[in-house]
């Protein structure tokens, strides 16, 4: 056989094996990076109706941040992405079903340690330039200039932004 037969060949094959694991891989990641996916297990579902009337889940501007916007690193790291993706996909798959109670307090402990301050500047980049809000916008120079030792983050002031439990909720079932 010629080798000009086998490169074609191998290119064939790579194509016909290579696309549709590749659009298996891609519809994967894509159904699986929702709120509703993540909110199938029932220990997430608490934070899910936290995050659906907060501001980062309905406000009068139409903006969202999804759980992966916040709670994963930004995606044009794709290593570091598909790691903490993986990472803490299994994680949660693990206490789900290794679990007796959820201790709900806990993982919100150990989720805003993981979540850090390049997660929030993705979307909000103009946090410098507040001219209605000298304060807030004094208060967050010094966390984007921080001093050494003096470093802050920002689920250290806006902790309960977005998941504060609430005794009842009201949203729109259209979201």
């Amino acid at each position: 056989m010629r080798t000009w037969m086998k490169a074609s060949l191998l290119v064939l094959l790579g194509v016909v094996l290579g696309v549709p694991l590749m659009s298996m891989g891609y519809y994967t990641m894509v159904r699986t990076s929702t709120p509703q996916f993540c909110a199938m297990c029932h220990e997430i579902q608490p934070a899910y109706r936290d995050w659906k009337t907060s501001s980062h889940g309905f406000n009068a501007q139409g903006v969202v941040a999804d759980c992966m916007d916040c709670h994963l690193p930004a995606p044009h790291d794709t290593f570091d992405f598909f790691y903490a993706k993986a990472y803490h996909g299994l994680k949660d798959v693990i206490a789900h079903f290794t679990l007796d109670e959820y201790d709900r307090a806990e993982n919100r402990r150990h989720a805003w340690a993981d979540i850090h301050n390049d997660q929030c500047m993705k979307c909000h980049r103009n946090l410098l330039y507040l001219p209605d809000k000298r304060g807030a916008m004094l208060a967050h120079r010094t966390v984007v200039y921080a001093r050494q030792g003096y470093e802050k983050r920002c689920t250290d002031c806006h902790r309960y932004l977005v998941h504060r439990p609430k005794s009842s909720y009201a949203y729109s079932e259209n979201l």
